[in-house]
């Protein structure tokens, strides 16, 4: 069996989009209790309560977790307000604990799927169980890592397998916490339609800004629903707090969704995908366009401080030809190529200009 054979019917039994909800982490039971009170309450389209309990951290000495003990107030939110619950494993100890308190679904974090050797371990610990397990991209934009631990999973004879895509790391500073990079998690939606999707705008968007917007977005190329980290108290919240919401605005914000008709043709669900992609990379241009900018500062202040002049003709000429090559290779006329290089070139001089007359 390989992961194309897979089929997921359990995620059709839940609530269409499939929407988890809960805090990042753990932090007591009265919080807990509270905050899936209050989802319940606003009577939000939740069918799963997650809430972290060990988070990896990125330094240390930083909150890590209530541990064990986190796992009997998962218990006490599946009795008290019917929810399925759902937390986070990073190795065969958290695995046979949450097993062992019957948390229904369980998903390996973003740390974890980047290391091989550890999704072997968790998978070996799971191995046979019959309870959804998801599995976060990695932190790296590596499409074969993802499907790799998938593919560990699956030869461990787990077959009730789904992905979440909360975005990668990147050294540049972006609007985002970890850009979307929408074309990796949407060739994984092409090679594996029938593996269910989910977004993680929490993580991708780092704040509480966007939210909405990038769970409209997943919705409308055919995602399965969302995770959305969801506090009672998010300003006090031990970790993330930032990026968590109340589950009043989480209400909110899933009435407001529009979820498409999955009999549409596929023509509208490609042309959502191209748009989305589309959207992805011309975010990615202006962010590298900034960053370009920001390098011809440091020029202008270097010819500055040694009376050069701005305009440099050998310059020109390396673009120029740069251009020419540039258009062979991609196919692209040269005159669009020229005519981008040239209105680039154009405001680095003005930025530099800017710079030599700023006494």
């Amino acid at each position: 069996m390989n992961l194309k054979d897979v089929k997921n019917e359990w995620v059709n039994e839940l609530s269409q989009p499939l929407m988890i909800a809960g805090p990042c982490s753990a932090e007591s039971e009265a919080q807990m209790l509270e905050t899936a009170r209050r989802i319940r309450e606003t009577n939000a389209q939740v069918s799963i309560f997650r809430a972290g309990i060990w988070k990896p951290r990125t330094k240390p000495n930083g909150f890590e977790g209530v541990g064990v003990i986190g796992l009997n107030w998962l218990k006490k939110v599946k009795e008290e307000y019917g929810f399925k619950t759902a937390t986070e494993v990073a190795n065969a100890h958290h695995v046979f604990a949450a097993l062992e308190a019957d948390v229904d679904v369980l998903w390996i974090g973003a740390r974890s799927t980047v290391n091989p050797f550890t999704v072997q371990e968790i998978a070996m610990a799971l191995r046979g169980t019959d309870k959804p397990v998801f599995v976060k991209n990695p932190v790296n934009p590596d499409l074969a890592l993802w499907v790799g631990a998938l593919e560990r999973l699956l030869g461990q004879d787990i077959k009730n397998l789904g992905v979440i895509h909360r975005g990668f790391s990147t050294y540049q500073k972006t609007k985002y916490r970890n850009n979307p990079n929408w074309q990796i998690a949407l060739d994984f939606k092409s090679q594996f339609p029938d593996i269910p999707m989910l977004i993680d705008p929490s993580h991708i968007c780092g704040n509480r800004t966007g939210l909405a917007d990038i769970t409209q977005e997943a919705l409308n190329v055919g995602y399965q629903g969302a995770i959305i980290e969801t506090h009672c108290n998010p300003d006090e919240a031990w970790s993330d707090a930032s990026q968590q919401i109340t589950p009043e605005v989480l209400a909110e914000l899933i009435g407001n969704l529009k979820v498409r008709n999955s009999g549409i043709a596929g023509f509208d669900n490609e042309m959502g995908r191209h748009r989305t992609l589309i959207s992805d990379l011309d975010f990615q241009l202006i962010e590298l366009l900034s960053q370009r900018m920001k390098i011809s500062e440091k020029i202008g202040k270097l010819k500055k401080e040694n009376d050069i002049a701005i305009f440099q003709p050998e310059r020109w000429k390396v673009i120029t030809e740069y251009a020419t090559q540039k258009a062979k290779e991609t196919g692209m006329s040269q005159e669009f190529i020229e005519k981008v290089f040239k209105a680039i070139h154009e405001e680095s001089i003005e930025v530099q200009n800017s710079i030599m007359i700023d006494r």
